[in-house]
Formats: C-alpha cells, sequence, structure tokens
C-alpha cells in the first residue's frame, strides 16, 4: 500500500516518519521530498510510504490519525500509481 503524506514538518526525516508506521507492519520504503536539486534541500512537507499490506497502512494511518496534535493536520491519501500504457 501506498500513502501520500502531506502537511509535514519541515524537520521531519525519513527515519522519524518510517518510525511512526514500523511498529504497525513492514515498512518498504519512505521518502520525504526535498529541494536538494536546487540546493537548499528542506523539505517540501510532503512524502510517500509504502507499506507491505493494505491492512498494515490503514492500522498505522489511524492510530496516527488519533495522535497528531490538534494544530498539526498531517494530509494523507492511498496512492495508486498509473502505469504508462504501451
Amino acid at each position: 500500500m501506498n500513502i501520500y503524506v502531506g502537511n509535514l514538518s519541515p524537520d521531519i526525516t525519513e527515519e522519524e516518519l518510517r518510525r511512526e508506521f514500523v511498529a504497525f507492519g513492514e515498512v518498504i520504503s519512505v521518502v520525504v521530498m526535498n529541494d536538494k536539486y536546487i540546493g537548499s534541500g528542506q523539505t517540501r512537507g510532503y512524502g510517500f510510504i509504502e507499506m507491505a499490506s493494505k491492512s498494515q497502512g490503514e492500522a498505522g494511518l489511524n492510530d496516527l490519525h488519533r495522535r497528531v496534535p490538534p494544530k498539526r493536520y498531517i494530509i494523507w491519501t492511498i496512492v495508486q500509481w498509473r502505469h504508462d500504457k504501451v
């Protein structure tokens, strides 16, 4: 299951984001998007998490939803990648 997460803290690292989800199952990959290509390296406030199964991803999202501080909203959605047609 691929998950988009947005409105992340500018300080967050991929390892911190991974720790939020690893308690719920196998985390395949975590990417926090940043501006490394234009030189600043600052995070862009969003990223992607890939979980081994849908049930593990949903459990992580449910827990995250309950723990986010009231003034800090995390935006998330399930990602379905489109494959180019040949």
